[in-house]
């Protein structure tokens, strides 16, 4: 747990009771503050209030907080900061003038000596953080990696001035920041996301942004060159920031920068005088040209923070793959079962369907903007699609004379009729695919108990097959 300094009674009101608000509280009372807790949610307040180290905290309506004597607001990144309208508790902090700040401000105050790297983008954060994170690893180097990741900053363990810390951001906890810096900012992509919470894309891009405020000349920016939100932000941080920037592309050969070709060879130019190749099409557990943008700024970032070439490669090898995302959790009878299901909006899920044909496609849930029409032109990689969730039949409108379609409801239907099909059809390169282009939130708590789930059925189906059952 990261303590902070000066915190000795203080007074905080924290809302939003999920990891993150639960780790902000521990971290506040073991640093000797006063805390008022909150959370609409009557499942997450029973939650809290059974929670034995957190006694000495006040589980109360913000409405009788002592606001007067308060040194900050703290907000857990889901409660609403403007969109679709402020939550109460960012009204009543400004009735009152109270500060409203987030964890990775009050991380990076308490680790302000220590280096950061961190990383934001639409799609492939957190492949990209536990990519860096296992390549400093297996370097050799301290780390700890956390944030939107799941493991919330506050939580991480402290690693001194040697160590390094690998940080996904998402555009709610870059919203909420004021003073962070960070050694090494990664931008990723950008596509609309996450509208609803922003307002408009400016304000969204805007967010996503902040991660290169307060860079110094000593800093590096990497950013994207393939998507035209991102060249901008490019052209813009060229002009007005002190730091390093350092391009990176998939679609442009670069004179200068990192750049990956259509063949997955990853060409490091940062340097021209001393540059660098590495094959990274070869590598399993980094298929798609998606994973080799993640792959070309896990590199840039591990050679900005001062790892070798060689070093970098071994460790670009060796990372075993990020759960929920491309997942391949079997081989059952000639059929892979892949979990994709951090794929939580269309753009994701192209990455999935781009690499594979015979596409037996579990999709659904609560759509984002535009559902799946993005992903027409990768219609023809799916042979059967299987729809459940809140967004069944407006996907089944979408796919209505382009792709053969069941109903399902529920994942646990949509996974039996999908197995049925793909062993009875036995098509070659066959693929049962959870990529749900789709929130989870209509049937599950989070993305990660959606893909635990398929996994758990997989793993059934397989025990079944040994025994001999199917």
């Amino acid at each position: 747990m990261i303590t902070l300094r000066n915190y000795q009674d203080k007074k905080f009101g924290v809302v939003g009771l999920g990891k993150s608000g639960n780790a902000i509280i521990a971290s506040l009372l073991a640093s000797g503050a006063d805390v008022f807790a909150w959370d609409d949610g009557e499942d997450a307040r029973r939650a809290f209030s059974h929670t034995p180290a957190f006694g000495k905290a006040q589980l109360s309506d913000p409405k009788s907080w002592p606001w007067k004597e308060f040194s900050a607001l703290v907000m857990s990144p889901g409660v609403p900061l403007t969109h679709p309208e402020p939550h109460r508790t960012v009204k009543l902090a400004k009735e009152f003038k109270v500060p409203i700040t987030g964890d990775i401000e009050l991380f990076c105050e308490a680790q302000s000596g220590v280096q950061k790297i961190a990383i934001t983008g639409t799609n492939g954060k957190s492949t990209t953080t536990s990519l860096i994170a296992h390549i400093l690893h297996s370097a050799g180097r301290k780390v700890e990696a956390g944030g939107n990741l799941g493991t919330p900053v506050l939580s991480l363990q402290p690693v001194g001035s040697d160590g390094c810390y690998v940080l996904e951001l998402s555009s709610y906890q870059l919203d909420l920041m004021h003073t962070a810096h960070f050694n090494i900012a990664l931008l990723l992509n950008l596509t609309p996301d996450h509208i609803d919470r922003h307002g408009d894309m400016e304000s969204y891009v805007t967010a996503k942004t902040r991660i290169f405020d307060r860079q110094n000349r000593h800093d590096f920016a990497l950013i994207n060159l393939d998507d035209d939100y991102s060249r901008s932000v490019y052209a813009e941080q060229k002009h007005k920031s002190k730091a390093q920037i350092i391009a990176i592309s998939l679609v442009n050969p670069l004179k200068q920068g990192v750049f990956v070709d259509k063949e997955g060879t990853l060409y490091d130019k940062i340097d021209p005088r001393d540059p660098a190749l590495i094959r990274i099409n070869d590598i399993i557990n980094l298929t798609g040209r998606h994973n080799w943008q993640n792959a070309a700024f896990a590199y840039t970032a591990c050679r900005a923070y001062g790892v070798a070439p060689r070093d970098i490669e071994k460790g670009l090898r060796s990372f075993p793959g990020l759960r929920h995302r491309l997942q391949i959790v079997s081989t059952i009878h000639g059929v892979r079962f892949i979990n994709d299901s951090k794929a939580t909006n269309a753009d994701a899920t192209a990455n999935a369907l781009a690499p594979f044909s015979n596409v037996y496609w579990i999709v659904g849930g609560r759509a984002k903007e535009g559902g799946i029409n993005p992903l027409t032109k990768y219609f023809d990689s799916v042979h059967h699609a299987f729809l459940i969730g809140e967004s069944e039949n407006a996907f089944a409108q979408t796919l209505e004379g382009k792709v053969a379609y069941t109903r399902c409801g529920t994942m646990a239907a949509a996974f039996d009729a999908a197995t049925k099909m793909a062993f009875a059809e036995r098509k070659q390169n066959a693929v049962v695919l959870l990529s749900p282009a789709c929130a989870s939130f209509d049937q599950w708590k989070n993305f990660e108990e959606r893909g635990d789930a398929f996994c758990k059925m997989v793993e059934s189906l397989l025990d079944k097959v040994v025994l001999g059952k199917k």
